[in-house]
């Protein structure tokens, strides 16, 4: 199976040749927060040359906990936020799992919280496997 998924506007589209993602949770990050525009961001980590992306994307990079760049990918066209890229883990890739394909992220089961440290209070929901920070 193929995982797959595009932005909003659908100028960028992504395959990913795995049948389901490495790991799926919520990254409660201050960045992925300001990014996503709420209180956390879905993810769906995924071996990064298993994708393949196409379309117009641009990149942010900020440092992230590890003092490495984290690069953010988003749409150029629409700026919807498509993955996050972070060089202290180079084989993987962090998809926003709300850009798979409708069908794909209704099978979802986040199970797994990162960055609770950074979690806002009102969140209620735990997940099976929380991390103040990142797993080891």
């Amino acid at each position: 199976m193929v995982l797959t998924g595009h932005c909003l506007c659908k100028a960028v589209t992504y395959s990913i040749d795995m049948d389901k993602p490495l790991l799926v949770g919520y990254d409660h990050c201050d960045d992925c927060q300001r990014q996503s525009g709420s209180t956390y961001s879905l993810v769906a980590v995924v071996e990064k040359d298993k994708l393949t992306l196409k379309g117009p994307t641009k990149s942010y990079a900020s440092a992230g906990s590890s003092g490495k760049p984290v690069h953010r990918i988003f749409c150029s066209e629409c700026g919807s936020p498509i993955a996050h890229d972070p060089e202290a883990a180079p084989p993987i890739i962090a998809i926003k799992a709300g850009t798979l394909d409708t069908a794909i992220k209704k099978t979802l089961k986040p199970d797994t919280e990162i960055w609770t440290v950074s979690k806002l209070p009102f969140c209620q929901e735990h997940l099976e496997k929380p991390f103040e920070h990142l797993p080891e």
